[in-house]
């Protein structure tokens, strides 16, 4: 069975790389000429990596025409929220136009892959505390272009589905986090800011942005291993929330990193790490997923972020 990551470089698609390489499927991955290696240098020797502009069509049609995947697991994308208030049109051409790209690929070669689309929660945007926790049904009420994007990649999915029949599974993914988080993301750069502290790279000040959202978090390797279950068990054009159902405050986060720390840390909110408009609260109901698949989050979050900040601590050393 052959697999094709789109992102493979990025945090999530460098441990659903691990994930299928471990299930003994043959695993290619899209990278640009600027990307990073860094996440999968230690699977290369198992893996291919194909060059490919999503943004260009001829590009993608030819790149799949060489594979011709299984099963494509599409995350490729700007998946920055606040980098989606800086640059809304890059971040809506990025996200959709690429993803049309891929389809149009599949379409025009006759292909029959499984597809699965990375959505996010980001999409339920506003959400009343009478809502929480979110099900599928929940209204969309995106509050950032990034959260508008994906449903458009969302609906561009299911477009495809009821259109051309393509077997193509969305998923819409809560907060997800743990080793190899880019330092951009909250808790990864909490963790950073207390590994840099702890080798004495900077003052002992952990500035911060909302200490008062709450957030589900779920283990990226719970996420990967949800990823290929749904496409064995999850029904084409289907939506599923994956989550953990359980709901985190922020300062709760710094919390538990500094208590894995010994060094005295002040926190001080910075302003600029404040959003223009936040979701308030975000907490999944995976109940649909774990009917139509059995899957339940197993790593407990304190090892999450245990992990993620041994991670960090690595990274410095």
């Amino acid at each position: 069975m052959k697999a094709l990551i789109t992102g493979i470089t990025g945090f999530v698609g460098s441990h659903l790389a691990e994930h299928l390489l471990g299930e003994g499927i043959e695993v290619t991955g899209t990278m640009r000429s600027h990307s990073s290696l860094r996440h999968i240098r230690h699977l290369l020797p198992d893996m291919c990596l194909y060059e490919c502009e999503l943004m260009d069509p001829q590009a993608v049609e030819h790149m799949m025409a060489d594979i011709r995947p299984d099963l494509i697991f599409h995350l490729a994308a700007q998946s920055f929220v606040p980098m989606s208030w800086e640059s809304p049109a890059e971040t809506m051409t990025n996200n959709i136009v690429g993803q049309v790209h891929l389809l149009e690929a599949i379409r025009k070669l006759g292909l029959a892959s499984k597809v699965l689309i990375a959505c996010s929660s980001e999409e339920y945007g506003h959400v009343e505390e009478f809502e929480v926790p979110v099900k599928e049904t929940n209204p969309l009420r995106p509050i950032s272009p990034y959260a508008v994007s994906k449903i458009a990649q969302d609906y561009l999915g299911y477009q495809y589905f009821k259109t051309y029949g393509q077997h193509i599974i969305r998923t819409r993914t809560f907060n997800h986090h743990g080793p190899r988080r880019g330092e951009q993301f909250v808790s990864s750069n909490f963790a950073k800011q207390i590994a840099e502290i702890e080798k004495g790279l900077k003052p002992p000040v952990l500035y911060v942005g909302n200490l008062e959202a709450k957030r589900d978090f779920t283990d990226v390797r719970d996420v990967v291993r949800a990823y290929r279950m749904a496409m064995d068990n999850c029904e084409a054009g289907e939506i599923y929330n994956i989550a953990s159902g359980q709901c985190h405050e922020i300062r709760e986060v710094i919390r538990i990193l500094l208590s894995y720390s010994t060094v005295d840390i002040t926190i001080e909110e910075d302003k600029t790490r404040l959003r223009p408009s936040d979701v308030k609260v975000l907490v999944g109901d995976y109940s649909k997923f774990y009917e139509q698949t059995g899957w339940k989050p197993e790593i407990p979050f304190e090892q999450t972020m245990k992990d993620l900040l041994n991670y960090w601590r690595n990274e410095l050393a």
